[in-house]
C-alpha cells in the first residue's frame, strides 16, 4: 500500500528550511538547490510545492506569518475571557518583541526577508499590508477602550495605534541588536500604555 503523504508537513518542511537559511545568512543568495538540500527534499520536489525561487520566498513566508498569527491568537486567549482593552493592546504589541526563541527566529527571519521586500513587489505587498492591518486591529482595541473609558478621551486612536506599532518595531530592532534587553523593550510599551490608558 503506497505511503500518505502529508502535504501540508512537507510544505512546512521545505518553508522551515528557507526559514533556517535566512537566519544564517539572508535571502539573497539562497537557491532552490540550497533549500532543497537543507529541507532534505529533490529540486523537483521543491518545485512540485512551490514552483520557482519567488512563489518559494512568498510560500514560506505566508506559512510564517500563519504560524506568527495563531501563537499570537494563542498567547491572546491566555489573557482570560475580560482582560481589558489595555492587556489586549499590550498583548498584540508584544508579539511584535522578539521576547522568546520562537518570536526571536521568526523576526530574524523577517529581517532577512527585507530586502526582498524592496526589491520583489509581490513579497513587498505581503509586508506592507501587515503593519497596515496591526494599525487597524490596535485603533479598534482602542476606539473601544476609550468608549468603555479605559482610553484617556484626549488620544486620537488612529495616530497612536500608528506610533504604538512604528515603536514596537523600532524597538524590535533594537532587542535583535543587544541595544536593549528584552525587559527594557517591555518597559518602554508599558510607560506609553501608561499614558494612553486611564489606569493599569
Amino acid at each position: 500500500m503506497p505511503r500518505q503523504v502529508d502535504h501540508d508537513l512537507r510544505r512546512r518542511q521545505i518553508a522551515e528550511a528557507v526559514w533556517r537559511l535566512a537566519t544564517r545568512g539572508g535571502l539573497e543568495d539562497v537557491t532552490l538547490r540550497q533549500v532543497a538540500t537543507e529541507a532534505g527534499v529533490s529540486a523537483r520536489l521543491l518545485q512540485y510545492y512551490f514552483g520557482t525561487r519567488d512563489q518559494l520566498l512568498l510560500g514560506a513566508l505566508e506559512i510564517l506569518n500563519a504560524d506568527a498569527e495563531r501563537r499570537a491568537r494563542q498567547r491572546l486567549e491566555l489573557l482570560g475571557d475580560d482582560p481589558g482593552m489595555r492587556a489586549l493592546v499590550r498583548g498584540v504589541l508584544l508579539e511584535l518583541l522578539p521576547l522568546d526563541e520562537e518570536r526571536h527566529n521568526r523576526h530574524l527571519v523577517y529581517v532577512a526577508y527585507f530586502v526582498r521586500f524592496l526589491a520583489d513587489p509581490a513579497l513587498g505587498a505581503a509586508a506592507r499590508e501587515a503593519p497596515l492591518a496591526l494599525e487597524n486591529l490596535v485603533a479598534g482595541l482602542l476606539t473601544r477602550g476609550r468608549e468603555l473609558g479605559e482610553v484617556r478621551p484626549e488620544v486620537d486612536t488612529e495616530a497612536e495605534a500608528a506610533f504604538l506599532v512604528a515603536a514596537a518595531e523600532g524597538l524590535q530592532s533594537r532587542v535583535l541588536l543587544g541595544q536593549h534587553p528584552p525587559e527594557r523593550a517591555v518597559a518602554l510599551i508599558d510607560r506609553q500604555l501608561g499614558l494612553v490608558f486611564t489606569s493599569g
